[in-house]
């Protein structure tokens, strides 16, 4: 199972890090490959920028209470966070859901439970926060520099 070559895609799951089930961690995690948790992290799971096949798997056993950032999202057990997925989300009939999910591609087996919302989107169509382009802008943010990058980035 570690060090394998193959991919989820094939139907196979590749590991490269494992959090035990008696594991506790508390802050932010950064992986790259194939992450599989049975424990519980209290921050955010973040995959590295630029990882190719990033893959977070939760199982079902496992809990994460924060933010998730990966390609590929597998969750079977307990999450409180939202998820962003630039590739694909696989919610199974043991999920638990509290937050909301960004993806391009979802799969929600029946028993599977989300308390918030499913928001299909482009991750190259995130804009900075307001005060981003207050800042930039010199101004108080109401010149339109939203609206702007919006329109560049629909263009």
């Amino acid at each position: 199972m570690f060090g394998s070559n193959k991919s989820n895609r094939d139907g196979h799951l590749v590991v490269d890090a494992l959090i035990g089930a008696q594991v506790v961690i508390r802050g932010d995690v950064e992986f790259s490959g194939g992450l599989y948790v049975e424990g519980t992290i209290l921050g955010k799971v973040i995959a590295q920028e630029g990882a190719a096949n990033a893959t977070l798997t939760l199982a079902e056993q496992g809990a994460i209470e924060g933010e998730i950032r990966a390609q590929v999202v597998v969750i079977s057990g307990r999450l409180d966070g939202d998820v962003h997925a630039s590739e694909r989300v696989e919610l199974t009939p043991t999920a638990r859901v509290n937050g909301n999910i960004h993806y391009q591609v979802v799969e929600m087996n029946a028993g599977a439970q989300l308390t918030g919302r499913l928001i299909h989107g482009s991750p190259q169509m995130a804009l900075p926060p307001p005060a981003a382009d207050a800042a930039a802008s010199g101004k108080d943010g109401k010149d339109g520099n939203a609206r702007k990058k919006l329109a560049d980035a629909m263009a």
